[in-house]
């Protein structure tokens, strides 16, 4: 208990570095392997990230495979192709020799394609070398590219005794058994065992008799953002994979839906906030230019589109100058609803829960917009009156044009992140300065608009 409290406490700090790099510089590997011993996996990962190549390097060729193996695993994506770099062949397949199939195929997966073939030749188990090729051979976004194929499986004809004997051998390439698949005789999938079942029968009970038939599964082309609705949705841990003729042919762990979401999570984000490529603070310069300008260029062009607008109605403003100093009020106003609606929306599709209907959750945002619009427009209209001097007639103006502004907003935030979800596009797009440009734009025009048509200006 103590032990999991200390990796709980873990905490990166100079002088761990700075002991770490005087060991490697001393070339004290007696002393550097006692000290890393005492650290998960996950905590030296942490303490490579922050040494230079070279040192990395070297603490990962000192240390077991069994160990660096998972280090490397746990390392970020652009030290780890650095270190990879670094180490033959023959060092790679070792590292990948003790890895899970699925762990193993994505770490041969960010390799050049020269060196994959390279690498696989190198792998001195048959059969792990095999699952591994017929992982590669799957889309990197399907179940077939997430899942493992370690796990444990039972032939329906079995008897309890005889069970317990073969999964104690299967069990020993599986790091955490999460469930046990009963297949028949072609390896179909055709139910699940409960170990509390297995273990409170009698020796000769046939498995088929205490098989659970009511099994979720996905298909081994199912995308992976589906894969993990199933297993949201069922609070499952694990969930095998099977393909047109309902053979089992692997399972896929919470472990890797949970990167999976957090890798969509993150992706999304950046997209709502105008990031149109996958980034990290540490890349280039260049490719952090490249990923921002685009958007940045839709918000310039959105704004010179309010100038013009603006710029229209200028000579006309006459004793209604005033209507300027609000223009900041209507694009904020619009901006924000635009950003809300359109976010409530997305994380809707994302999970599930919201069905797409376009009509019917566009007059619910309508209702919105209008309880919205009046609620603000009632404040709006007495702090421009009161706190700014406006007269009545232009305080009207500018509340109206709120409400209006408003229920627009609203209604193009709801409906574009359903109109590109049903073509197949990332309604992410949608939010962020796309919405706010756009909201932006039309905001200025509906507030020229009603004030011409009040103030007749």
């Amino acid at each position: 208990m103590e032990e999991i409290q200390d990796n709980i406490q873990f905490q990166l700090t100079d002088e761990l570095i700075e002991k770490v790099e005087i060991l490697v510089d001393e070339l004290n590997d007696k002393a550097l392997k006692t000290l890393l011993k005492e650290y998960h996996h996950a905590d030296i990962a942490e303490i490579l990230d922050e040494l230079n190549l070279e040192d990395a390097v070297y603490v990962i060729k000192l240390l077991d495979s069994e160990t660096t193996s998972e280090i490397l695993m746990e390392l970020d994506e652009d030290i780890r192709e650095k270190v990879l770099k670094n180490l033959s062949n023959k060092e790679i397949a070792e590292e990948i020799e003790e890895l899970d199939t699925d762990d193993a195929a994505d770490m041969i997966a960010e390799l050049p394609e020269e060196r994959q073939a390279q690498v696989i030749s190198q792998i001195e188990d048959n059969e792990h070398r095999e699952e591994i090729q017929e992982l590669l051979a799957y889309a990197e976004d399907t179940a077939g590219g997430l899942m493992a194929k370690e796990l444990v499986k039972v032939y329906e004809t079995w008897t309890v005794a005889g069970c317990l004997r073969r999964i104690r051998g299967q069990a020993k390439d599986v790091t955490r058994v999460h469930s046990v698949y009963v297949v028949d005789k072609k390896d179909k999938l055709i139910g699940r065992l409960s170990l509390k079942d297995l273990i409170i029968s009698k020796s000769d009970t046939k498995i088929a008799d205490i098989a659970k038939e009511n099994v979720d599964w996905v298909h081994v082309s199912d995308d992976v953002e589906d894969v993990a609705k199933v297993m949201a949705k069922y609070d499952l841990e694990a969930i095998p994979v099977v393909d047109d003729n309902q053979i089992l042919l692997g399972r896929i762990t919470i472990d890797d839906i949970i990167d999976v979401i957090r890798e969509e999570a993150d992706k999304d984000y950046q997209l709502a906030a105008g990031i149109s490529q996958d980034v990290e603070a540490d890349d280039s310069i260049f490719k952090l230019t490249k990923a921002r300008l685009p958007w940045l260029f839709i918000g310039m062009f959105g704004g010179l589109g309010a100038a013009s607008i603006i710029e229209q109605f200028n000579d006309n403003l006459g004793t209604f100058t005033a209507l300027l100093s609000f223009v900041p009020l209507i694009q904020a106003t619009a901006g924000n609803v635009g950003v809300q609606s359109s976010a409530i929306v997305v994380q809707g599709l994302a999970n599930g829960t919201i069905d797409g209907k376009i009509l019917k959750r566009l007059f619910k945002e309508l209702l919105l917009g209008i309880v919205n619009g009046f609620a603000i427009s009632l404040v709006a209209i007495l702090i421009t009156h009161f706190g700014f001097g406006t007269t009545y007639i232009l305080s009207f103006t500018i509340s109206i044009a709120l409400i209006a502004v408003i229920i627009m907003a609203a209604l193009i935030g709801t409906f574009i992140p359903i109109f590109l979800d049903k073509r197949g596009i990332d309604p992410a797009v949608a939010t962020g300065p796309f919405i706010t440009t756009s909201n932006d734009v039309f905001g200025i025009l509906i507030y020229f608009l009603i004030a011409k048509l009040i103030l007749g200006i």
